[in-house]
């Protein structure tokens, strides 16, 4: 019973958390286009060489970087030390994005690594305990739930502060890039940094409720085979 009671109070968690954060994809998503500032953002480079640029500011040069059209992701991958930039060509916020990833690049290192290796321990350890809980092959419930919860505050505790420090640097890495290179009037830089603004005032919330959310449906997820199980 106490297994119910605990996804029933992260359940209320989730609803009210997301009624604070004014969570709402398919609001943010609509944030994101801009048909204006998408034709200002024709007039910058190609998104590697927008890539190369940035971390030629950030005296980050030695890292690979390729763009993935088949994926909508752009990501930094820290165990290979290379950045995938997705299918963003034709919107503005590219710009801003491909910022994002190149920052986090140059964040501590210790603490990518981590996060690279803690979460897919967090993953396997998550899986396995559904797995060995499921069938009856051990019986330590709350003991699995408690490190369960544990490893959730870790992974997020880390996660969303790298995630953090880029998203807030990146609008400031993207402005001084544009001003560097001159290719669009300052007035035109001025309304695409007006649409960063839109997309982080946003966006920063969204994010830091997602992380929160995947976490807690883990727990809820676990919650329940030991409940039924």
């Amino acid at each position: 019973m106490e297994f119910l009671v605990i996804a029933s109070i992260i359940l209320i968690l989730i609803i009210v958390l997301k009624i604070i954060f004014s969570y709402n994809m398919k609001v943010l998503k609509e944030i994101g286009k801009d048909e204006e500032l998408d034709e200002i953002a024709k007039n910058y480079p190609e998104n590697i060489e927008i890539c190369k640029e940035y971390l030629k500011i950030l005296d980050n040069e030695d890292i690979e970087v390729e763009e993935n059209e088949n994926s909508d992701a752009s990501l930094y991958i820290a165990g290979i030390n290379k950045i995938s930039i997705g299918n963003i060509k034709n919107s503005f916020t590219r710009i801003q994005t491909i910022a994002h990833e190149c920052l986090h690049s140059i964040q501590d290192r210790k603490l990518l690594m981590f996060n690279f290796v803690f979460s897919n321990i967090y993953l396997l350890y998550f899986l396995a305990i559904c797995i060995l809980t499921a069938f009856n092959i051990v019986n330590f419930k709350m003991i699995f739930l408690v490190v369960l919860i544990l490893f959730s505050f870790v992974y997020y505790m880390i996660r969303i502060f790298l995630e953090n420090d880029a998203m807030i640097k990146a609008k400031f890495l993207s402005e001084k890039y544009m001003k560097q290179i001159k290719v669009t009037s300052s007035e035109e830089i001025e309304k695409l940094l007006n649409g960063f603004d839109r997309i982080n005032n946003a966006g920063i919330k969204a994010v830091n409720y997602y992380m929160f959310l995947q976490c807690m449906i883990k727990i809820i997820i676990y919650s329940v085979i030991c409940y039924v199980f």
